[in-house]
């Protein structure tokens, strides 16, 4: 009987955690935003960019990867970004799902504009692969790449049947937004800290934009 009990109150723990995880992770998300916040708050040099910007520079940096990095980029921009939202709206036949992808890209670019005024970093200057202008922090191209492709990966789970199909697409997705992240740092645009902090506030954005527009635009 004690034996029942216990293993009562441990899958009772283990359910709370599961149906839970999402908020767990919003917690995370949104201590690890604030501490790397205050730091740039105060103008400190960071550590993490100290060393991803020796790793980048000494061992990563070379002539075949360069215009790949350029390339991967373009992806995490405004054009592209709007192109791929017209696309699926256009190839979407549920227009409530093609106006939620447009939505969330505005929203998350909106925030990300937001923050980089609030706290206005200036942009590394230590080396410049290309030329880019604005504020620092938090990185828009990682931000809202991750709040975007991010969106369609929970789409593709919701809706995709094919399970082949359906994890292969997550796959690249998700590869996608670290590449990107990765080359924002690589192409001399962003500091470490930047990137991390871009993926921080749209993962704990996007929890927040499934859970409305599950309830009142998708319905799914």
């Amino acid at each position: 009987m004690e034996q029942k009990t216990k293993e009562t109150k441990e899958n009772n723990i283990k359910e709370f955690f599961i149906k839970n995880l999402k908020w767990f992770i919003l917690f995370i998300c949104v201590v690890g935003f604030i501490d790397i916040a205050e730091s740039v708050f105060h103008q400190e040099i960071m550590k993490r960019d100290v060393i991803g910007y020796n790793f980048i520079s000494e061992y990563i940096i070379c002539d075949f990867l360069t215009p790949i990095a350029k390339f991967i980029t373009n992806f995490g921009s405004a054009i592209i970004l709007i192109l791929i939202a017209t696309i699926l709206f256009v190839a979407i036949k549920n227009k409530r799902i093609g106006i939620s992808i447009y939505l969330n890209l505005a929203v998350s670019a909106t925030i990300n504009f937001s923050l980089k005024n609030i706290l206005q970093r200036p942009r590394p200057t230590e080396f410049r692969i290309i030329d880019e202008t604005g504020y620092s922090f938090p990185s828009g191209h990682s931000m809202v790449s991750m709040a975007f492709y991010g969106f369609l990966i929970y789409l593709i789970y919701k809706n995709v049947k094919n399970k082949y199909l359906k994890w292969t697409l997550i796959t690249l997705l998700s590869l996608l937004i670290v590449l990107i992240g990765v080359s924002r740092i690589y192409l001399g645009v962003h500091y470490t800290s930047d990137v991390l902090a871009g993926f921080f506030v749209a993962i704990s954005y996007l929890i927040i934009y499934t859970s409305t527009v599950n309830k009142l635009i998708m319905k799914i």
